[in-house]
């Protein structure tokens, strides 16, 4: 048989005795709990938790039953303090970590990059020297400096050539999507 941590409760017996004198504190712990944890559910967790470890305490004195139930759960408030931020750490980490395409993938973005840097060079003579200095990696106003143009008329520019290029794209989508659909109708 296993021995519990705790003795059994029983009115009349030791530990039914610090059972009385230890729920005497339990609004009190709630109120200094409360005034720590958002969340209800954490303060009666950490409640009963502080009980539990006061009723169990082998040493315990009963003439400081108040101060050592207000230090554990001060102490269980601290845990689970800890115990969010690490969570929240973990969270950030997991976030952070981009994961690695696919080969379809890259051969996916490689392909829309053959066919930008082809229609780039159909745009107007500003949107393209925007969108080619931004491909190259220049910032907007890196790229203005150069142009000697001003930082508006750059993001203008660059704002433009990226619609022009979007709607080429949805166009060349469509115009791909029917020749398949035509085709596959005809086999």
């Amino acid at each position: 048989m296993r021995s519990s941590p705790c003795p059994p409760y029983s009115p009349y017996s030791p530990s039914g005795r610090r059972w009385t004198l230890v729920l005497e504190h339990r609004e009190r712990l709630q109120r200094l709990v409360r005034a720590r944890l958002p969340e209800p559910r954490d303060v009666e967790d950490v409640v009963q938790e502080a009980l539990i470890r006061a009723v169990c305490f082998a040493d315990l004195d009963e003439a400081r039953v108040g101060a050592l139930l207000t230090t554990t759960a001060l102490r269980l408030c601290a845990d689970n303090y800890r115990t969010q931020a690490r969570q929240q750490r973990m969270l950030r980490r997991i976030a952070v970590v981009t994961p690695v395409p696919g080969p379809e993938e890259i051969v996916c973005d490689r392909q829309l990059g053959r066919w930008l840097m082809q229609r780039i060079e159909h745009l107007p003579g500003r949107e393209r020297q925007i969108l080619l200095a931004r491909a190259s990696g220049l910032r907007t106003t890196e790229a203005a400096s150069r142009l000697q143009i001003s930082t508006k008329a750059a993001e203008g520019a660059f704002t433009r050539g990226r619609a022009r290029l979007r709607r080429l794209h949805e166009q060349d989508g469509t115009a791909a999507t029917t020749t398949e659909l035509s085709a596959g109708r005809r086999t």
